[in-house]
């Protein structure tokens, strides 16, 4: 997500700083190079000799001779994003007055006035989040342009995002944005059908590709909705899920569990949306589900019946909406896996379809063909890989 991308991480003086030393390894595990620029209040907290460890490269601690702030984020500087995580109510104030008395200020006004990215990471005591002061130089700093990864505010305090979301805001801010100004719908993971309070007729869909494409687009500049299903039978190291209610930081998520709620949700954020991105692997059949738990140690016959076709009824609700399917076979063979796709490709007016065998449900890694109405590319890698190649096709689409 970050590879070839230097990154100024400047550190001011919030307790957060003691997580400073993971989120450099974090950027630097997804592929950026990190110099690390520190306030004195912040070397309180954090000895500089931590970061430099972490970052393999020598801090910033003073202002000096060598005029550090230029070479780094002056106009042709070092750094591509400057990355001030985390920031206190302080720094945040002085940056809105263009007041330059410590190292990471400088850095900022001078990023500023070079137009090198800037995104800040707010983290203090919730009350000082909320004063009128802090409250209005955020917005001042934000209208120059400048990202903000909003903190969490739990117990009483306005926390450091996660690493998660501060690692896709500067990847967003450092990159080409060919997504800005559109709405993407992405759904993930698989539907559940009950058959009865406690059983459940379901697949083994992980949701991590879904989840790598809404990261994709984010990052691209769009605005993401994700229509989250449940997450299918995987060892507990790769079965995570997004708990019901939460919200993740590249996206706005709408879970569900069967496939009408997937229908319905998805066609009504759809309403809105420049393009659908339908990757959740959505149950064939349904039920009519027991009122009562079925007692064990009888036979039982199931009757089913098929659920729509997602993309057909999008379709028919959305005719001019670009979506992009996704066809999982079991097959093997390319040539299968792309006349399948080509078919599906046609029926439902598709951009194009990313063709992938069963087998990769719950990996890392993956395999798969984008088949477009002319040609097919295969993919082998990551599903971060795929998820921006994939991102990078839905941009052209919609150009």
């Amino acid at each position: 997500m970050l590879e070839g991308v230097n990154v100024a991480l400047g550190v001011t003086g919030s307790i957060a700083a003691v997580k400073t030393v993971e989120l450099a390894h974090e950027l630097r595990r997804r592929g950026a190079t990190v110099r690390a620029v520190m306030t004195g209040s912040a070397q309180g907290i954090v000895h500089p000799w931590a970061l430099e460890f972490a970052t393999e490269s020598d801090v910033v601690t003073e202002i000096t001779g060598r005029v550090e702030h230029v070479e780094l984020c002056g106009t042709d500087g070092w750094a591509d994003v400057f990355l001030i995580a985390p920031a206190t109510a302080n720094t945040v104030g002085k940056i809105a007055g263009a007041v330059d008395d410590t190292p990471v200020t400088t850095c900022a006004t001078t990023a500023l006035g070079a137009d090198t990215p800037v995104v800040i990471a707010p983290a203090m005591h919730e009350p000082m989040y909320d004063h009128p002061g802090v409250l209005e130089a955020i917005e001042r700093v934000e209208s120059w342009g400048v990202a903000f990864v909003d903190p969490r505010v739990e117990e009483g305090k306005a926390k450091i995002a996660t690493e998660e979301a501060i690692v896709c805001d500067v990847a967003r801010a450092a990159g080409d944005r060919p997504l800005a100004g559109e709405h993407v719908v992405v759904t993930t993971g698989a539907t559940s059908e009950a058959i009865d309070p406690i059983r459940v007729l379901t697949n083994r869909s992980s949701g991590k590709m879904g989840r790598a494409i809404a990261r994709a687009c984010y990052v691209r500049g769009a605005t993401v909705t994700l229509v989250h299903g449940v997450v299918g039978p995987h060892p507990i190291a790769q079965g995570t899920s997004i708990p019901v209610g939460s919200e993740i930081p590249y996206a706005v998520v709408r879970q569900v569990e069967s496939a009408a709620e997937m229908l319905e949700a998805t066609a009504e954020v759809c309403a809105t949306a420049d393009a659908l991105v339908s990757a959740a692997a959505i149950g064939d059949y349904t039920l009519e589900a027991s009122p009562e738990k079925i007692r064990s140690g009888q036979e039982l016959t199931l009757e089913f019946g098929p659920t729509p076709k997602l993309i057909d009824e999008i379709r028919d609700r959305h005719p001019d909406l670009p979506i992009v399917g996704f066809k999982a076979e079991t097959s093997g063979d390319d040539g299968a896996m792309i006349e399948a796709a080509r078919e599906t490709l046609e029926r439902a007016g598709l951009a194009f379809v990313v063709a992938n065998d069963a087998s990769v449900m719950g990996s890392e890694e993956t395999a798969a063909l984008l088949v477009h109405a002319n040609d097919a590319a295969r993919y082998t890698g990551s599903k971060d890989g795929l998820a921006a190649e994939i991102a990078a096709s839905l941009a052209v689409v919609l150009e």
